[in-house]
């Protein structure tokens, strides 16, 4: 029988009008964060609050949630590019999170979109097809996320499409780097606990 492809696979198997509802909130969720959460963050806490100035924690520990559950139980690649595209242009378009700097994270969307679609491929290939540790697929697939989009700020930097220097290239520098870490890592975490949940009302866990 011919190996299945890894993107037609699912962590967990629902029903088909599941599998579509659950589709579609990822996609709204990625899509429609970057432009609700940094207002929502403002109207509770205020404009000059630390919670609303550091919206992009929040929104991207959101994003990477969606990202990871792409991962893990949305089939076919089509709707997994669709899913990985959607925060980047929703982020620059918004332009809540990288505000005066938004300008320039235009041009670091491929790297972006690169290292989203990195991150989504680990988890489907080490956590469900190859059925290996969480945690195991959750370390490379952070940090590979991370390097490929620090590596192209970086190459934008040395090239001089984004500035060396002064308060735009220490935003990008932060939001590029050491944030997706963090973010990922959150989101990690979190996702852990939902998919236990998952598979323990789904009956997937033996009892004790």
């Amino acid at each position: 029988m011919e190996k299945e492809n890894c993107f037609d696979l699912n962590l967990v198997d629902f029903s088909k009008k599941t599998e579509i509802v659950e589709t579609i909130l990822i996609a709204i969720g990625a899509l429609l964060t970057p432009f609700i959460i940094p207002q929502f963050l403002q109207l509770v806490f205020g404009k000059t609050s630390f919670i609303a100035s550091n919206s992009q924690y929040v929104v991207g520990t959101i994003v990477n949630i969606a990202l990871i559950f792409a991962g893990v139980n949305v089939k076919g690649y089509k709707k997994i590019i669709g899913i990985i595209t959607l925060p980047s242009i929703s982020a620059i378009c918004s332009g809540f999170i990288f505000k005066t700097a938004s300008i320039y994270t235009v041009y670091l969307i491929p790297a972006i979109w690169i290292g989203n679609f990195a991150f989504v491929y680990l988890y489907r290939k080490i956590y469900v097809e190859k059925k290996k540790n969480y945690i195991l697929a959750s370390i490379p697939a952070i940090l590979v996320k991370a390097a490929i989009i620090f590596f192209g700020f970086n190459l934008l930097t040395w090239v001089s499409v984004i500035p060396s220097q002064g308060k735009v290239f220490q935003a990008l520098q932060l939001s590029m780097g050491m944030n997706q870490l963090v973010t990922a890592t959150i989101a990690a975490v979190l996702v852990a606990g939902i998919i236990a949940a998952i598979k323990a009302k789904k009956g997937l866990y033996k009892k004790s």
